[in-house]
């Protein structure tokens, strides 16, 4: 059965603001730095510091956190 041509299966372009959050989360993921118990939270590494600060921060903060870094 074909899919049917809808909005939803038309393809997307990120906006470079977008393609960097994606990319963020990508690294998050790849090094585990999501908290094991609540995995809302995030545990930056030295890299993800330099951009969000030490202590742990929520996925909510993190795109306030990297859009500061967006010009």
């Amino acid at each position: 059965m074909a899919a049917k041509n809808n909005a939803l299966n038309k393809p997307v372009n990120l906006s470079p603001a977008l393609e960097v959050t994606s990319n963020v989360w990508k690294y998050i993921k790849a090094n585990g730095l999501q908290d094991k118990v609540n995995k809302r939270n995030i545990n930056p590494d030295e890299k993800l510091a330099a951009v969000t600060g030490n202590a742990q921060i929520t996925m909510f903060e993190l795109t306030s956190k990297v859009s500061k870094h967006l010009s």
